[in-house]
């Protein structure tokens, strides 16, 4: 009998038994010849993952929040202008972290659910004089996407750094870094990256390094500091060892092991795969009657969706009774709106059955906790949308 539910939160998610079996491996060294040429080569396949074939990767140990302060620390100085888009909850984190680095912040904030409008962004940037502007792909907090193409070509318009936050969306959504002029991508391993929680993920463009290196204040944190990484992913690349700092070594094993998985799926494929199972998600909840966060389809997320609860019926009747059922669910996490939605992660290894399972898990907690509907609807509208594919 199988004694596990299934982990369908926005991250961590699910793993490939590959990726967990690297990652309890018997641990070497981060000198080791091996280990240098499973980190080198892990490198090389994040420039293809992100697709930016001439971007500097940069594997560190932490979370996505580290991520996030790294480019507040190398790319921010003092008087700095910045620009900050926010669907939601780590949306706002980016204007607490760039004005602690000195960074006079501009906030263009929409309500729960909305996605940003780039043409009012064209004239705000027209307006300043930024140097960096920030977007969050996809929010983990709304499950709002934002259209990160047009993010880039404004940033190159203006001549104003892009820095995407991919941590729910690198290897989900479709990201073209090189082609769409991002200048930092960034993201955690937990996501759609599909490796347990510890590294925190970016590639650089050339552009920020040269902004970088054209600082004239030194970078205030000494941990995040890009002039301590940069020579130890190069060295590593080049097959040399360097040290800096003790490096996640089973992490990246593990990381080594998904992005190759990821690569040899097909970058198109992964992006039309999370599309499907994201249409299918939506389709089933719709036919059980519950409402998104989203306020319209064409900027929900394809890694995770926002149900939002029937009238009548909370977190608390309706989540341990999807559990109990066989899914973890989320609750919800954006302040002004906590309590009237949850989410679904479907991401990474999850796949179509995955999907259905945690639909049925739905329609048994929603009858559980007394919501009227057509038994079987919500599998029903999902399985036609993949059926459709």
């Amino acid at each position: 009998m199988k004694d596990r539910t299934l982990l369908m939160i926005p991250g961590p998610i699910e793993f490939e038994p590959d990726v967990l079996q690297a990652l309890g491996a018997p641990t070497t060294s981060h000198v080791a010849p091996e280990f240098i040429e499973i980190f080198g080569q892990a490198l090389e396949r994040m420039r293809e993952v992100w697709q930016a074939p001439t971007g500097q990767p940069l594997i560190l140990a932490g979370s996505g929040t580290l991520a996030m302060d790294v480019v507040g620390a190398n790319l921010i100085e003092p008087g700095d202008h910045a620009l900050v888009l926010s669907t939601g909850t780590f949306g706002d984190r980016f204007e607490d972290l760039l004005s602690r680095y000195g960074a006079a912040v501009t906030v263009i904030r929409v309500p729960a659910g909305e996605t940003i409008d780039f043409d009012e962004v064209d004239q705000v940037l027209d307006r300043g004089d930024f140097k960096l502007m920030t977007g969050t792909h996809v929010d983990t907090s709304t499950a709002v996407r934002i259209d990160a193409k047009r993010f880039g070509e404004l940033g190159r318009t203006h001549k104003v750094l892009t820095v995407l936050d991919g941590v729910c969306s690198v290897a989900g959504e479709e990201i073209l870094q090189g082609e769409w002029c991002l200048d930092v991508v960034l993201t955690a391993s937990q996501k759609a990256i599909g490796v347990p929680p510890g590294l925190a993920l970016l590639v650089v463009s050339e552009r920020a390094l040269v902004a970088w290196e054209s600082r004239t204040s030194k970078v205030t944190s000494y941990y995040a500091d890009w002039g301590k990484w940069l020579p130890v992913m190069e060295a590593y690349e080049k097959r040399q060892p360097s040290y800096f700092g003790t490096p996640a070594v089973n992490l990246i094993c593990a990381l080594h092991v998904s992005l190759g998985q990821i690569l040899a799926e097909g970058m198109d494929a992964r992006f039309a795969r999370h599309a499907a199972i994201g249409a299918a998600c939506r389709a089933g909840l719709k036919a059980l009657g519950l409402g998104q966060v989203p306020t319209n389809d064409g900027h929900a997320a394809n890694t995770l969706s926002a149900p939002r609860y029937p009238s009548g019926i909370s977190a608390g009747d309706l989540l341990p009774r999807v559990r109990q059922a066989g899914a973890i669910l989320a609750g919800g996490l954006h302040d002004q709106i906590k309590s009237e939605y949850f989410r679904i992660g479907h991401m990474g290894a999850v796949k179509p059955g995955d999907l259905l399972s945690t639909i049925g898990a739905i329609e048994a907690g929603l009858r559980a906790a007394g919501h009227c509907f057509e038994l079987g609807a919500g599998v029903a509208a999902s399985q036609q949308v993949l059926a459709n594919v």
